[in-house]
């Protein structure tokens, strides 16, 4: 029989033959439809683009009502997100053989996962939680020696969870056990610590969460319909749907809505009021100097016949520029981190629950990285750096008990009082 020597190797000593390690990264076949092509040429693309549409519309549809139902409401939507997340990417290193010889292994992780979410919602909740019951005697010292003893029961539910990891180790299965540890990890830092960033902007005002979240969808779509249009220069090979006409188009389309969006949502207390307590209330504050309008007039840019003579802009509409900068430029390698994450292993898509669109993970890799900035942003030039009147109250409920408080009160009236005698 003849044998075909044109695709063998050449033996090694002892008789073995060597082949060439083949990479195991699945490449899609969309990497090889970006140079010369449209992708608007392709009909098969109309479809997906119909289902993406639809399940796009009933999102946001559903997106505005939790932000009318108010502050809780998004809080627990931004809660359901972090778990569905969560439970996408134990999925993903999961091995159902290996699950079967390690029972309960599975609880270990949503043990860690519930304990960092007790931990830092407590920190970031607990203010306005004293503040909903101190009207109530006995929830108000309830709550207090919960919030002292707040650190306490997180290390305790940990560390038994971290001797719970150590008491269940199998021979022959460490490096899978302690592969899941990091992973569990990996999870709480990546994805829970960006994303509760959100909740602590939730709460010092609605409008520094939702433009920042709205930014990143404008951004998402626009970057879809100029890529699905008029896309053809391939922008990053983890990611080969992207292009370049994609990106830019999106970076202008996203700052514009940016100062746009600012100007109608900075008019309304509902978003701009910072919230104290747990509340569901209607709001009303002194919005602050960001959101009052400052007018510029226009004589002398424009012709006579111009019928604007001057336009009033909101102070806080040049601070969403850089909002808007980060989240067209910046936020966008959320995804592609994401992406390269699913090369590695092989996936198109963390999950299926939103059709069109993936899973939940796939929607939300950009807006883990915007919430981050969005916050820092907001407590570095927003907010005010002294101490505010609010700000010492808070400290006060938080960490005097009843006694102490009413000591501090007798003691301010005393130093007062003094002040008053001596100006006499």
């Amino acid at each position: 029989m003849h044998n075909d020597t044109s695709t063998s190797a050449p033996p090694t000593s002892g008789g073995r033959i060597r082949h060439r390690k083949r990479s195991n990264e699945v490449i899609p076949e969309d990497s090889k439809a970006n140079g010369t092509r449209l992708l608007v040429n392709d009909k098969s693309k109309y479809k997906s683009m119909i289902i993406r549409a639809y399940s796009s519309i009933w999102m946001i549809g559903g997106f505005v009502l939790i932000i009318y139902m108010g502050h809780l409401y998004i809080t627990a939507m931004v809660v359901v997100i972090q778990i569905f997340m969560a439970k996408e990417l134990f999925n993903l290193l999961r091995r159902a053989h290996e699950d079967r010889q390690l029972p309960g292994f599975r609880l270990l992780n949503w043990h860690f996962f519930f304990t960092a979410m007790l931990f830092v919602y407590g920190r970031t909740l607990s203010p306005r939680l004293v503040n909903t019951v101190t009207s109530d005697m006995v929830l108000y010292r309830l709550v207090s020696s919960l919030i002292k003893y707040h650190m306490v029961i997180c290390y305790s539910l940990y560390i038994a969870a971290f001797m719970w990891f150590i008491l269940t180790l199998k021979k022959k299965m460490y490096k899978y056990q302690f592969g899941q540890y990091a992973w569990t990890h990996m999870i709480l830092i990546v994805v829970f610590g960006q994303s509760s960033f959100a909740v602590a902007s939730i709460f010092e005002g609605i409008f520094w969460f939702l433009l920042p979240a709205s930014l990143i969808v404008i951004n998402d779509i626009a970057a879809y319909f100029f890529g699905f249009f008029f896309g053809r220069t391939p922008l990053i090979k983890l990611s080969p749907k992207k292009t370049w006409e994609g990106f830019i188009g999106a970076s202008v389309t996203t700052i514009i809505s940016a100062f746009l969006l600012a100007s109608i949502m900075g008019r309304s207390q509902w978003l701009t009021c910072p919230r104290k307590d747990l509340s569901s209330g209607w709001l009303d504050c002194d919005p602050g100097q960001l959101f009052k309008p400052d007018s510029y007039s226009l004589t002398g840019w424009f012709p006579q016949w111009f019928p604007w003579k001057e336009i009033s802009i909101l102070p806080v509409q040049w601070h969403v520029l850089c909002l808007g900068l980060f989240a067209s430029v910046i936020a966008p390698f959320g995804g592609f981190f994401a992406s390269g994450f699913k090369r590695a292993f092989k996936i198109k898509d963390f999950g299926d629950s939103i059709p069109g669109h993936g899973g939940i993970t796939d929607r939300m890799d950009c807006q883990m990285v915007m919430a981050v900035f969005a916050y820092i942003y907001h407590q570095s030039f927003i907010v005010p750096q002294s101490f505010s009147i609010e700000m010492i109250l808070d400290q006060i409920l938080m960490n005097l008990s009843f006694d102490e408080q009413q000591a501090l009160y007798m003691r301010l009236g005393e130093m007062l009082q003094q002040g008053v005698q001596g100006q006499s």
